[in-house]
């Protein structure tokens, strides 16, 4: 009984200290007043400036025990910012805030707009469609009335009319009207963003449910096929031009070679080699007919339908296409690249193709969000404008100066901004230069303007949304505290004297030493036979002065620069073997050179000694100044930790990065 009552003891003490211990990201660290640095903190921080958590749970206890010492320095610096009341500085926050919008700008921009859309396109341009489409056009009936045709059209292929009979009646479309509508191969990209969502939303062998406007119309959607997509391709080709040797057409003697030449292929005979004898393409039967690599539409489609139908290896039968007869073997096939590999060339896809747009519904959006109103009246007061004022040219400075000041254009989370000020932002932007004044023109600046006023002001409050932003900010915040703590605490105080600097000379000067130095002529020549004139001509007792004018080959040289000046003797080959002749005007044998040849003469040595305090003046100064900031740093950190009395508690941190 008694040893059962001890278990039960025994097991709920267990639970209670098992109970009480902190969670692991609890666990303390350090501490100084009401500021505790704990386990979860800094094992984020630490991995953060290691690289990794990998590399970071490989990291010994004397470099977490360092880390732990700078950071807690940190947090203490970061409270006397506080005491000091540097959130209150008008000069810090207005920093802050200019910082906040410059930043959140880019940053809202990547996050919201670049980077999902980035993805997706990484995603679908995995894919590629071959898609058909009837495209109608407007026409004097109005854009409703294209609409209508075109759903009338969707309509009559649901009840079972052919796509191909309604496009060739139909479609306005010249290029593919005749040919059911076919635009080949389609991938993420290639065509707006509108028709990119319908095609990936149509299942194979299926019509878009709806049109789908464009710029040049609308267009009905019918997709025919798709399969994993090849980025690029390699492939090689022997083509037989339908011209013959005298520039005529002779298709049935270009057909009799090209037979002739598809049985050497399937006779095993090598396809480069008969590329090389019978292509007619000048520019690849040199290399065996190697067209290198190439996507999709970039050869004529007979040939890129084949090319990239082909399995690395095989050769094509016969292609016919406006050059001629082909026969194409492939070579190489690219795999689909990582996202990482592809992230810039997205980009520039993304950009070209869909982001103006996306920009323009994330501003419609965010003017929403912020209260843009637009005063009506004022614009159209201003839009009928009729001086003929160019924006640049004639304002400022113009009558329309004098009527548009004053003149409320639109407002922001209530805040006015008149017309003159909206035009004198405009002028910053060189797309506005010179342009006509009117309605045009009025609403391309406002939805500039408005757009990036709009942009700051979800910039200023996207903290409150955005963790990671939130994050940025206070990093930036806690910079430029600590960098005003330094400058009052160190920079400003390092005093820079000659006295001081001197003394701080004269107790390093060991530091500061001349290396052995050596001053030289040369004379470079390019080629062996002007070595053995520059070296007779030495011989016969012409000066090293004259013979390098004549006849040496460096570029740029005037008449004096042939002479290397004091050189470190260890700063290359030349000055090294300068250094190894024995008297003053010694010529040392040719040394072959960067691709030639130079001849030396010794000018004078110099032995290693002391500099000067003149001529170490610059690295005193640079030496002297670390010295005293690292003093200056010191004597804060002893003030600060004589002000909060850190504890620390380094023995946890065996405890880093192994939670269960």
């Amino acid at each position: 009984m008694l040893r059962r009552t001890m278990s039960v003891l025994t097991l709920i003490l267990s639970f209670i200290f098992v109970s009480c211990s902190p969670k692991h990201s609890d666990i303390i660290l350090s501490k100084f007043g009401n500021t505790e640095i704990k386990m979860g903190d800094f094992e984020k921080l630490y991995a953060k400036n290691a690289g990794s958590f990998e590399q970071a749970k490989k990291d010994s206890l004397s470099k977490l025990r360092n880390f732990l010492d700078l950071y807690t320095n940190f947090q203490m610096k970061l409270r006397d910012a506080s005491v000091r009341g540097y959130d209150k500085d008008s000069t810090l926050n207005s920093e802050l805030v200019e910082y906040k919008k410059k930043v959140g700008v880019s940053y809202i921009l990547e996050k919201q707009l670049v980077e999902p859309s980035i993805s997706q396109f990484y995603e679908r341009r995995k894919f590629e469609f071959r898609v058909s489409h009837i495209m109608i056009v407007p026409d004097s009936t109005g854009v409703e009335a294209a609409r209508k045709k075109a759903v009338d059209i969707i309509e009559r292929i649901k009840k079972g009319e052919k796509f191909e009979d309604l496009c060739a009646k139909y479609s306005q479309h010249k290029p593919t009207k005749n040919t059911g509508g076919d635009l080949y191969y389609i991938t993420s990209g290639m065509l707006t963003t509108e028709l990119d969502d319908a095609i990936y939303a149509t299942p194979v062998g299926g019509v878009y449910p709806e049109p789908v406007h464009s710029r040049w119309g609308f267009h009905i959607i019918k997709v025919i096929s798709k399969q994993d997509r090849a980025p690029q391709v390699r492939a090689s080709h022997i083509m037989i031009s339908l011209k013959n040797s005298a520039g005529v057409i002779d298709t049935i003697a270009a057909k009799q070679k090209i037979d002739s030449v598809i049985q050497l292929v399937k006779q095993g005979k090598d396809f480069a080699k008969l590329a090389k004898k019978y292509s007619d393409d000048p520019g690849t039967k040199d290399n065996g007919g190697d067209l290198g690599f190439f996507e999709r539409n970039q050869m004529v489609r007979e040939f890129d339908e084949t090319a990239f139908g082909l399995k690395v290896g095989e050769v094509s039968g016969i292609v016919k296409t406006r050059y001629g007869y082909h026969l194409i073997k492939l070579t190489e096939k690219k795999n689909y690249p990582t996202f990482e590999e592809d992230k810039e060339r997205l980009k520039t896809i993304y950009k070209q193709v869909s982001y103006n747009a996306d920009y323009d519904s994330l501003v419609v959006k965010l003017e929403a969000k912020h209260n843009f109103k637009l005063d009506d009246a004022n614009f159209a007061s201003i839009a009928a404008n009729k001086d003929s004022a160019r924006l640049g040219l004639d304002f400022p400075g113009s009558k329309l100066q004098k009527k548009v000041q004053g003149k409320t254009l639109f407002s922001v989370e209530g805040k006015t901004y008149n017309a003159d000020s909206v035009f004198t932002l405009a002028l910053t932007s060189p797309e506005f230069s010179n342009k006509l004044v009117d309605s045009v023109l009025l609403k391309s600046v406002i939805k500039k303007v408005a757009g990036d006023i709009v942009l700051d002001e979800e910039a200023l409050v996207f903290d409150k949304v955005s963790p990671d932003f939130a994050t940025l900010m206070d990093d930036y915040k806690n910079g430029i505290y600590i960098f005003k703590l330094q400058d009052e605490e160190v920079w400003g105080k390092v005093s820079l004297d000659s006295v001081k600097l001197l003394n701080y000379y004269e107790s390093t000067k060991a530091n500061y030493v001349m290396p052995d130095r050596v001053n030289f002529n040369e004379i470079f020549v390019k080629n062996d036979s002007l070595k053995t004139v520059a070296v007779d001509l030495l011989k016969k007792g012409e000066s090293f002065e004259s013979v390098a004018e004549k006849y040496s080959e460096k570029k740029g040289e005037n008449t004096k620069s042939f002479n290397w000046g004091l050189t470190e003797v260890s700063a290359n080959e030349l000055s090294a073997a300068a250094a190894k002749l024995a008297k003053a005007d010694a010529v040392s044998d040719p040394i072959q050179n960067n691709g030639g040849f130079s001849i030396l003469q010794l000018v004078a040595k110099e032995t290693s000694r002391l500099k000067t305090f003149e001529e170490a003046k610059a690295e005193v100064s640079g030496a002297f100044q670390e010295s005293e900031g690292k003093r200056l740093e010191a004597e804060y950190l002893n003030k600060l930790k004589t002000i909060y009395q850190p504890v620390f508690y380094y023995e946890n941190l065996e405890k880093a990065y192994k939670s269960e």
